[in-house]
């Protein structure tokens, strides 16, 4: 088992994280724990394009890489994210 240790946050995301916990039957440890573990690095979401585009038979270039960030941006923008 790891060390534990502590996240400053404001009463406000304490207090959603808390409600979100509740809702699963879990801690709130428990929850960031696996939003955690559920989102990618920046490297891991890199190397699953590569693969993506290899299994589509296309070269993953520099012009590939771009097509699928825009494209992305246009996709959290419809989905009212922050576009990257």
């Amino acid at each position: 088992m790891s060390k534990p240790t502590s996240i400053k946050t404001s009463e406000e995301v304490r207090n959603r994280l808390r409600t979100l916990a509740e809702e699963r039957g879990t801690t709130i440890t428990e929850l960031l724990e696996e939003l955690a573990s559920r989102e990618l690095t920046e490297s891991e979401r890199e190397q699953r394009a590569v693969e993506a585009a290899r299994e589509l038979g296309i070269e993953y270039s520099e012009q590939v890489q771009q097509l699928g960030q825009d494209a992305w941006a246009k996709i959290r923008a419809h989905q009212g994210g922050a576009a990257a």
